[in-house]
């Protein structure tokens, strides 16, 4: 068993597994368990044994007028682990609409005025981030894909601002020592990206007569959401 579970909330298999893969390749792990929140509970992961998550990210949003039963499931035991991680028993990470559902849960406000197109964008680390354990090695900022269409308003209460912009003022936060959320994705590479955009591409994340350019731009990016993810299983346990 891996120290570290992915957990998936993507219905789409093929972006389900192409996420996973890029996990792994980032974590720099040669196994990386994995639960699928759509189609199985928490609970047959024996989740609570891992001392690390990773949690991707989904067509889902938290301000969504209508959810589902299983978006409810999933919102639920994305909080459990959120709030595992807020007590110091385990260190997780949350992307994209993982920061939406953990802004909620600690009382902040999620809204939709600050979307990002698909692209590779820089975010600049604040002056904790600078010293965090996770985010301080790549100060002043690091370069990573976005692509969402809500955002923490702005941090949440007791949580603290480790990386922003200008197109998104919440790039990352960390709450408590173990807890962190980021609008961004730092496991996708260029040709991750594209893939994944190829699967969403009528979803609202750009506009698709513009599909050819969006992807040649993404293609010819540098990220390094590698770097960052590298150092994720070095906090576990430390």
């Amino acid at each position: 068993m891996s120290s570290v579970l992915y957990v998936c909330v993507r219905p789409e298999r093929s972006a389900a597994d192409a996420e996973h893969r890029s996990f792994r390749r980032g974590l720099g792990l040669g196994m990386l368990d994995r639960i699928d929140l759509l189609h199985a509970s928490l609970e047959t992961a024996e989740w609570e044994q891992y001392e690390g998550f990773v949690i991707g990210g989904s067509p889902f949003n938290v301000t969504d007028a209508e959810k589902g039963e299983h978006q409810r499931a999933v919102e639920h035991d994305l909080e459990r682990i959120a709030a595992r991680a807020l007590d110091g028993q385990a260190t997780a990470l949350f992307t994209c609409y993982g920061i939406g559902v953990v802004t909620r849960m600690l009382g902040g406000r999620v809204h939709t005025a600050q979307p990002e197109q698909a692209s590779a964008t820089a975010v600049h680390l604040t002056e904790p981030g600078a010293e965090d354990r996770l985010f301080g090695p790549s100060a002043p900022s690091l370069s990573v894909f976005t692509a969402h269409k809500e955002s923490a308003a702005e941090t949440p209460p007791g949580a603290v601002l480790l990386a922003t912009n200008q197109a998104c003022t919440v790039q990352a936060y960390r709450a408590g020592e173990r807890l962190y959320a980021t609008q961004f994705h730092p496991e996708a590479s260029p040709q991750d990206f594209a893939d994944r955009m190829a699967v969403y591409r009528a979803s609202g994340y750009f506009d698709p007569r513009e599909y050819d350019a969006t992807e040649r731009a993404v293609l010819s990016a540098s990220v390094d959401g590698d770097d960052l993810l590298a150092r994720f299983p070095r906090l576990i346990g430390g």
